[in-house]
């Protein structure tokens, strides 16, 4: 049972019917996450201005963006990112299922993508320290200081929407896939 309650997009009013949209525009749905964000709709605008910017005037991929989140709800834990995530890696992006699954394992054939997900593992798994050999072997594999922002970025952007899904125990609106699995 959900912990904390829903704002349905087709009664918003106001500034949380515009974000609503705004969402739809970046997503391509409104799930049930920006639905319990929509309870305080700064956090909602933050959250799809923070997608969006990243989305577009970033520059990571989509996939390696779908792997980073990929690795981040498995190492928290969360069912719902990873239901989202495996869904928007597979079907949207083009993943493979295996590489979804090595994603999760931080995991990638390609050096670039295998680089990225060995920095956004260090980060999430030492809570943001990263050692002067991490950041050697990021740069040696061609991350720049602004690609080593931006991994970080995609991991804090994960860890808030893991740790708002876990704690709110959100309905899982995708199709399911477990951290156990």
């Amino acid at each position: 049972m959900q912990a904390l309650h829903t704002i349905d997009p087709e009664t918003a009013t106001g500034e949380t019917a515009g974000l609503f949209t705004a969402t739809h525009r970046a997503l391509g749905v409104v799930p049930n996450l920006a639905k319990v964000m929509a309870n305080n709709p700064t956090v909602l605008k933050g959250y799809v201005d923070v997608v969006t910017a990243l989305g577009t005037q970033g520059t990571l991929s989509a996939d390696v963006r779908e792997r980073i989140a990929l690795l981040v709800a498995q190492e928290n834990r969360s069912d719902y990112c990873l239901s989202v995530h495996a869904f928007r890696g597979t079907r949207v992006v083009g993943l493979t299922t295996a590489e979804a699954t090595r994603a999760r394992r931080g995991e990638a054939d390609e050096p670039w993508a295998a680089a990225v997900l060995d920095l956004a593992a260090a980060v999430v798994r030492d809570h943001g320290v990263v050692s002067d050999a991490q950041l050697a072997a990021a740069r040696q594999a061609g991350l720049s200081d602004g690609h080593v922002v931006e991994v970080i970025a995609h991991v804090a952007l994960s860890v808030f929407t893991n740790y708002l899904a876990t704690a709110a125990r959100i309905d899982i609106d995708w199709p399911l896939v477990r951290h156990t699995d």
